[in-house]
């Protein structure tokens, strides 16, 4: 006689770092890490675009990366398979999972935000590529020179110098 356990059902939270040439095509990327998920039979409770930033190093050759903030329900047994299929992902720089047994539901309500992700793909949709977040108007980058640093660091140096003759007074 042969009984099997029933599967235990656990709260996860997963946040999944994209390169910042996800947010071009913001659909495309959300659609990946839920068919992922939805690959191992997790029931996702709460799915939003968390964060753009600039990442502390590079990593696989990007500077900056869009954060994923995921609440899903998962039997325990298939984090094996779900953390395979992000390693293979070509797509998701980086990935961490961890349980959420210790969250309240309404924190998890908080961290719902399928509307706004919505949203912001048909804002970013109807503006075309090239143009900022925040503003929709083209992005201008300012491009130092070895020289503005320079002139930093003599500046810095100068200021240096002189607190040095008032101690010696």
């Amino acid at each position: 006689m042969n009984i099997e356990a029933p599967p235990r059902i656990n709260m996860y939270e997963a946040m999944f770092l994209l390169p910042q040439s996800a947010t071009g095509n913001l659909q495309d990327a959300a659609d990946h890490i839920k068919q992922i998920l939805d690959r191992s039979g997790t029931e996702i409770i709460s799915f939003r675009k968390w964060d753009e930033r600039r990442l502390a190093y590079e990593i696989k050759g990007n500077k900056r990366g869009v954060y994923f903030l995921v609440y899903f329900k998962a039997d325990a047994t298939k984090l094996d398979a779900i953390n395979r299929d992000i390693r293979l992902s070509e797509q998701i720089l980086r990935a961490m999972i961890t349980r959420a047994e210790h969250l309240p539901q309404d924190v998890i309500d908080a961290a719902e935000g399928r509307k706004e992700l919505e949203e912001e793909i048909k804002a970013r949709a109807a503006q075309g590529p090239g143009t900022t977040e925040s503003t929709g108007r083209t992005a201008r980058v300012e491009k130092r020179t070895d020289s503005d640093d320079a002139a930093v660091d003599m500046a810095d140096s100068d200021s240096d110098s002189d607190d040095d003759s008032d101690s010696d007074d």
